[in-house]
């Protein structure tokens, strides 16, 4: 795991290198098409929730992630002729996602596949396969694979954008801004998780999807329990559970109209007791946490591109701190299949 935490920075730059000159395919096949619609599971399912943001923000167009069980246990018949389905999936494999991404092509949508093996299923299936080259990944809690996904992601919905291409020159940058995540030391923070009796992980906008990536990959990798909740649905009730055993991490991007509402939650849940690693944000929001992981040199909007590694590197620092195999969790196998 931490090796490929360390080759996310080529994977990407390889990554942005070999779909970018694809992004005229999508344009094409999105023709005519206003609603985008994200399938997948998991991790991949985290990096969908980064693209349905970005679509409405960036691109203008309604999204929405898919529920796959309406299509793979209740077989319904939608009119999906308005729509591009994007199904994102590491292996291309999970049978549930290429069901899904096919019962969308019967139903009149197009589909664009992002996987990393261009001899998967998802990948056949696809009018066009977004192939991420991450190289093959060893460790069962994904890492380059996610990463590699949101670049993905990103060309796709620059490609449905008013004008494409008004994201390359911050796309450029993301390969040396993800290197920079790598320095650094992360054990202050592996420390304050190891001590918590519970966690929660809260973030909003952009970064909603890091938010429930770093809570999955604590609860895969580190076997804790972890709630990862917006902002708003944070201070809407929960926010009565937040006290001295809890701790909790907060993530932001360096700028951006999220941000000074999650600096305003760093202070409410510090008066609440609790403990807080922050993730990103700024000057202010850092000084507000008691341990912060600094974050990317990037706009809002490609922010999560590289906000999770240092959250990938505390956890894999935090699996070993509490003699448990990042590599290789608990029950957990690469290739999920559902029903």
């Amino acid at each position: 795991m931490a090796r490929e935490i360390a080759e996310q920075p080529a994977a990407l730059a390889a990554t942005f290198e070999h779909v970018l000159p694809r992004r005229h395919e999508v344009t094409r096949l999105a023709a005519g098409r206003r609603h985008v619609i994200f399938v997948a599971r998991g991790s991949s399912d985290n990096a969908g929730v980064y693209g349905r943001y970005l679509t409405e923000i960036h691109a203008g167009r309604q999204a929405s992630l898919a529920a796959p069980s309406v299509a793979t246990l209740y077989g319904a018949n939608l009119d999906l002729s308005n729509s591009l389905v994007v199904a994102v999936s590491q292996s291309g494999a999970t049978q549930e996602i290429v069901d899904t991404a096919e019962w969308a092509k019967r139903n009149g949508a197009a589909v664009v596949g992002i996987t990393n093996d261009g001899n998967s299923p998802l990948a056949s299936t696809a009018d066009v396969a977004l192939i991420t080259q991450a190289g093959k990944e060893l460790a069962v809690p994904a890492t380059k694979t996610y990463t590699t996904q949101l670049a993905a992601i990103t060309v796709a919905v620059d490609a449905l954008a008013q004008k494409p291409g008004t994201l390359d020159a911050d796309i450029a940058r993301v390969p040396d801004a993800a290197a920079k995540m790598l320095e650094g030391s992360v054990e202050a923070a592996a420390d304050l998780l190891a001590g918590a009796h519970d966690v929660l992980s809260s973030g909003r906008g952009l970064t909603f999807g890091t938010t429930l990536e770093v809570a999955l990959k604590l609860e895969e990798t580190c076997l804790q329990p972890v709630r990862g909740l917006s902002y708003a649905d944070l201070k809407h009730g929960p926010i009565a559970v937040v006290d001295a055993d809890l701790v909790t991490i907060l993530v932001a991007a360096a700028d951006g109209p999220a941000l000074p509402g999650m600096t305003e939650l760093a202070a409410l849940v510090r008066e609440k007791g609790s403990k807080i690693l922050g993730i990103g944000g700024d000057a202010t929001f850092a000084s507000r946490c008691d341990v912060n992981l600094a974050g990317p040199d990037l706009p809002e909007t490609l922010a999560p591109l590289a906000l999770v590694i240092p959250a990938q590197r505390a956890i894999e620092a935090l699996a070993r701190k509490l003699g448990l195999d990042p590599d290789a969790p608990r029950g957990l196998r690469k290739v999920t299949q559902t029903d």
